[in-house]
């Protein structure tokens, strides 16, 4: 291996909580390159994408020959690859190639830039990157010439589609070769947090635990060989990856369509053309499908609406499932913790709580601000630990010491309750974050960019209630002579290199920022103040 060891910084699960997860079958020595190779018809279409119909035998034998085409340029087992690709066929090829290979993908979100970008390329000794040429208007390949120059120990850029002054994807490519791949409990891959403060922490998947997860969520949703998935949410987003998504479809059989947005355009034709019947969705993104869907002449009920990664307001729940939709609701974290719904539950439960936790090894804990466990019934805090959560942020010791319990138990950030029949309902949430649209953005990290415009003089950046993503940005900033505008501190932040999803909608300036009785900002008035006024 080159770089940084991928076990250096690691944290594994305890050796007897491994042994007890293999011991109950959780975890059964599975590694996720196999994923597609034992489908009883290999003809089976495994893939659609634009005009692209791959069967799983084609698939197969790309990703055996990316695979080897990497291990000519010299990616070994271990090494890190940034991965940022849009809902391409490309990014499933890509995945299982460094499955097999043992690589490790580091995924990426499309509107990340270098702020991002560069925070992982150095936290992980990344020895590729892999993007698209362009993407939403987006032309990467600038960016990616400034990675590569801050970053030396990025030896290969490669691009899907043009590639200019580097190497296009599709010419890693080489003669199948026996490999020695990963063991099944090296870590897979890694995927972001929404941490809460600064920089994404990295979260790393291992093949048995996500092995399981994959399965886990198949049997769940009832996902066999003849479902049809369509992956409109970022597949290298969780949910859309392996909530049994793409991954999970692919594990037993089923067919992925790949959709470059959720987006009614976009994802009605497919729905008709291919007969979709199941989705992975964002609250927000509920209403608007169930009233358009009439307009358009699609219809929806047989589809299955998976929906999570936000507030589900129970009116909307209620209402798209008075229009014969089915809908499971899901909380969830790329940390591994997973709770939903039974296709069997009645509609008060769909709506009102996010169901029960994926696996009976899952241990919750609901604990108050000292700590201390609360009874079925009462708000308190979140505490997670099991077979497919983890147990350490990658290279991450001092905040995995606040982040854990010394016993090992996740915490959350998210005020739930228990309720009577041992459903969770999550009724808020500790962190100092803002869930827009299902993306997570850490306050911390927005106001320290914020912070650094020559005109500010202090700020706090809070989420403010929105019909359609559910929240949205706003700043307060306290100004230092003429206060800047929105516009134009959208753009100082965009020259940052900060994600598109990550700049504020709405920008209040106030003389100074509230203060509670220790001196601490008051983000509670600062809501309840966003929330009462117009913008």
């Amino acid at each position: 291996m080159r770089g940084v060891d991928a076990l250096d910084g690691f944290v594994p699960w305890p050796a007897e909580f491994a042994r007890r997860y293999r011991a109950e079958g959780y975890w059964r020595g599975e590694t996720l390159g196999a994923i597609g190779r034992t489908v009883p018809d290999p003809d089976r279409t495994a893939l659609v994408h634009g005009d692209r119909r791959w069967s799983y035998a084609e698939l197969d034998r790309r990703a055996d020959r990316t695979a080897a085409g990497l291990a000519a340029l010299g990616i070994r087992r271990g090494d890190r690859v940034l991965v940022q690709l849009p809902n391409v066929a490309e990014l499933v090829q890509l995945s299982l190639a460094l499955f097999r290979l043992g690589a490790l993908p580091v995924y990426a979100l499309a509107p990340h830039r270098m702020a991002e970008l560069g925070h992982l390329a150095e936290l992980t000794g990344a020895r590729a990157y892999v993007a698209p040429d362009r993407f939403a208007g987006f032309d990467y390949r600038p960016l990616a010439a400034e990675l590569r120059a801050a970053n030396p120990a990025l030896a290969h850029v490669l691009i899907v589609g043009e590639p200019g002054e580097f190497q296009a994807l599709s010419e890693v490519d080489a003669e199948p070769l026996a490999l020695p791949g990963p063991a099944p409990d090296d870590i897979a891959f890694f995927l972001l947090s929404g941490g809460t403060t600064g920089l994404p922490k990295l979260i790393p998947r291992t093949h048995d635990d996500y092995a399981f997860q994959l399965r886990a969520c198949a049997e769940a949703l009832g996902v066999d060989e003849r479902s049809v998935y369509l992956a409109a949410l970022p597949a290298a987003h969780n949910a859309a990856l392996g909530c049994p998504g793409v991954l999970g479809t692919l594990a037993v059989g089923g067919t992925v369509v790949l959709s470059p947005t959720p987006s009614p355009d976009d994802a009605f034709g497919l729905i008709t053309a291919e007969g979709v019947t199941f989705t992975t969705l964002m609250p927000p993104l509920l209403p608007v499908w169930v009233d358009l869907a009439p307009l358009l002449e699609v219809d929806l009920r047989p589809v299955l609406l998976q929906v999570g990664g936000a507030n589900l307001q129970p009116e909307v729940a209620y209402r798209v499932m008075a229009a014969g939709c089915r809908l499971t609701h899901w909380f969830g974290m790329a940390e591994g913790v997973l709770s939903y719904t039974r296709l069997t539950d009645p509609p008060d439960v769909v709506a009102h709580t996010q169901g029960r936790p994926l696996a009976a090894a899952d241990e919750y804990r609901v604990v108050d601000a000292d700590g201390v466990a609360l009874p079925p019934g009462e708000v308190g805090e979140l505490l997670v630990r099991g077979p497919c959560t983890l147990r350490g942020y990658y290279r991450a010791p001092a905040y995995n010491a606040e982040a854990f319990t010394p016993d090992g138990f996740l915490r959350t950030g998210d005020l739930v309750r228990i309720t009577g029949d041992g459903n969770l309902a999550v009724r808020g949430r500790i962190k100092d974050v803002i869930n827009r649209g299902g993306e997570k953005i850490g306050a911390t990290e927005l106001e320290d960019h914020v912070g650094a415009h020559p005109a500010v003089r202090a700020c706090a950046a809070v989420a403010v209630p929105d019909a359609t993503l559910g929240e949205k940005i706003c700043v307060y900033l306290v100004p230092r002579g003429e206060p800047v505008g929105l516009d134009e501190l959208r753009a100082f932040l965009t020259g940052r290199g900060l994600a598109g999803y990550k700049l504020p909608d709405r920008l209040e300036v106030v003389d100074e920022l509230p203060r509670t009785s220790v001196g601490k900002v008051d983000k509670r008035l600062l809501r309840e103040l966003g929330a009462g006024a117009r913008g």
